[in-house]
C-alpha cells in the first residue's frame, strides 16, 4: 500500500544574535517531547509560503514580512512520506511565544545540538549552521601575495567558511600554508576547511585536528572509495561532487554538505556539461543535506540558488572581487 504523502512547512526563525527559535512537541502527539522547528501542514490549494505565514501567526503571533527558502527535506516515516519544506524567517512583526501553549524558547545555533528532534529535522540543524557562501581560495604561488589576498578577501565579503583549495602545492607546502591560513581566518571569524588531493585522508584528518580547522573538505575521487564518515566531532565534513551518484555517497558518508558543480560553463573545465539551475534543481530535491552549487556563480546568484533548493552558492573569483 503506497504510503500517505504529507507536505509540512517548517520555520528557522532567527533574531538579531543568531539565535533561532523551537518549539517543543506535546508529549501526547507523536514524537512527544521533541524539539522542532516551528510550522504545520499545508491547507488545499496554499502555497508553502502562503502555509508559513499562517502557521506562524496561529501558533506564535507573529506576521513574516518576508522569507527565504532554506532546505527540502524529504523523509520516510514507516507509515507515511514527509515533505519538510524549511523557510528563513529573519524579517516578521511581532514577538513569537507559545500562542497554543507550547513550550517556546530561543536557542543559540551553536547550542542546536543539544537538543533532541525528530529525525526528519536533523537536516534542518547543518543547514541552519552553515552559511549561504562558502568561499573558495584561488590558486596563488606566491605565499606573501596568497596571504595578502585572503586577509584581503575576509575583510571585504566577511565570509563564515573557506576552503583551502590544494592547486599545485605538495602535502608539505600545504601544511604550512594550512597552518598560516586557519590563524588567518580565525581572526576574521571564518571556519578553514583543509582537503590535499595528494594527501590521504587519515594524514588530512590528523592536519584538522592539529590546527583546530573548520572540518575536512573531500574531493570527488576521495570521497568515492571512502566506506564510512573519516570525521568524527562536530567538526564540519564537506565533499565535492558532480553527479546524483556523488551526492548519494555524500549522504551514505554522513557528510554535513556537498558542492556540486557545474552549474554554469566555466573556463576552468570547458569540457563538463554545466547542470543549470533547472538541473540542479532536479539533482538535490530528494538529498538529505545541504548543498552549495558552484561554477560560474557569483555572490549575486545566492537568492537564485537558494530558490532552486540550494543551501548557498561555493565560488572563487567572486570573492578576488
Amino acid at each position: 500500500m503506497p504510503k500517505r504523502r504529507v507536505h509540512v512547512v517548517a520555520a528557522a526563525i532567527y533574531n538579531g544574535d543568531e539565535r533561532v527559535f523551537l518549539s517543543r512537541r506535546p508529549s501526547y502527539v507523536d514524537q512527544g517531547g521533541l524539539w522542532e522547528f516551528p510550522g504545520g501542514k499545508l491547507h488545499p490549494h496554499e502555497t508553502g509560503l502562503e502555509a508559513l505565514k499562517r502557521e506562524l501567526n496561529e501558533e506564535l503571533g507573529i506576521h513574516v514580512k518576508r522569507a527565504q527558502p532554506l532546505i527540502r527535506v524529504h523523509h520516510e516515516y514507516t507509515d507515511k512520506h514527509i515533505l519538510l519544506d524549511v523557510w528563513g524567517v529573519r524579517d516578521f512583526e511581532g514577538e513569537p511565544y507559545g500562542r497554543e501553549g507550547q513550550v517556546v524558547r530561543w536557542v543559540p545555533v551553536a547550542e542546536l545540538g543539544r537538543y533532541n528532534f525528530p529525525a526528519a529535522n536533523l537536516p534542518i540543524i547543518k543547514a541552519v549552521a552553515l552559511p549561504h557562501a562558502y568561499m573558495i581560495t584561488a590558486d596563488q604561488a606566491d605565499e606573501t601575495r596568497f596571504e595578502t589576498d585572503l586577509a584581503a578577501a575576509l575583510e571585504r565579503h566577511r565570509p563564515k567558511l573557506v576552503r583551502l583549495r590544494d592547486t599545485a602545492l605538495d602535502a608539505e607546502a600545504y601544511a604550512a600554508r594550512a597552518e598560516r591560513a586557519v590563524d588567518i581566518c580565525r581572526r576574521a571569524g571564518a571556519q578553514l576547511m583543509l582537503g590535499h588531493r595528494g594527501s590521504d585522508v587519515e594524514a588530512m584528518v590528523a592536519l584538522v585536528e592539529r590546527l583546530d580547522a573548520g572540518g575536512l573538505h573531500l574531493g570527488s575521487d576521495q570521497l568515492g572509495v571512502l566506506e564510512r564518515r573519516p570525521l568524527e566531532g562536530s567538526r564540519w565534513l564537506g565533499a565535492s561532487v558532480h553527479d546524483a551518484a556523488g551526492l548519494a555517497q555524500a549522504e551514505r558518508l554522513d557528510c554535513d554538505f556537498a558542492v556540486l558543480s557545474p552549474v554554469r560553463a566555466t573556463g576552468s573545465h570547458p569540457d563538463a556539461q554545466p547542470l543549470g539551475w533547472h538541473g540542479l534543481q532536479q539533482m538535490i530535491e530528494h538529498v538529505r543535506l545541504p548543498v552549495f552549487a558552484l561554477g560560474g556563480l557569483g555572490l549575486e546568484d545566492i537568492d537564485h540558488a537558494r530558490g532552486v533548493g540550494a543551501q548557498g552558492v561555493a565560488a572563487i573569483s567572486a570573492f578576488e572581487r
